[in-house]
């Protein structure tokens, strides 16, 4: 559904303007419903709201005596905000998700299928450098004999 890597601005206030090709998907699949949340990897994840649903409802069935379990969900739903786009197509990121993620200006929406990443666009264009670069046996197996 969603694909390729969009490089964008924040205004002043924090809103982010959903490039053109996306805004028409995402009215007709969730009415411009969206939810925002940490990653691990110190982006934001952006979900339509009827694509989140189903990840929340798992990851509150995790067993709560699990250490990593507990802090999956603490991270994931503790930090998710349900946003809508408004007329002009942006929506507001709260200055906890900004401050997590060191959204300032400059930022990177890379669609990921059902969902986008949001990053700092000094932060992806460091992690691009380093995310392929696999040494013998690095491979991750379920990877083994993939070709493009």
């Amino acid at each position: 559904m969603f694909q390729g890597a969009a490089q964008l601005n924040l205004d002043s206030k924090g809103r982010l303007a959903i490039p053109a090709r996306y805004r028409d998907m995402l009215l007709a699949h969730c009415k411009g419903e969206l939810v925002l949340t940490a990653d691990p990897d110190k982006c934001l994840l952006v979900y339509p709201r009827p694509e989140w649903q189903p990840i929340c409802d798992k990851l509150k069935k995790l067993p709560s005596f699990n250490l990593k379990s507990r802090a999956l969900l603490r991270l994931l739903v503790g930090h998710a905000e349900d946003v809508e786009m408004d007329s002009a197509g942006r929506v507001l990121i709260s200055p906890t998700l900004r401050s997590y993620a060191a959204l300032d200006k400059r930022v990177m929406l890379v669609g990921q299928g059902n969902k986008f990443e949001l990053w700092d666009e000094a932060k992806w264009q460091a992690q691009q450098e380093t995310a392929l670069s696999f040494t013998e046996g690095e491979l991750p197996p379920e990877l083994e004999g993939f070709s493009l």
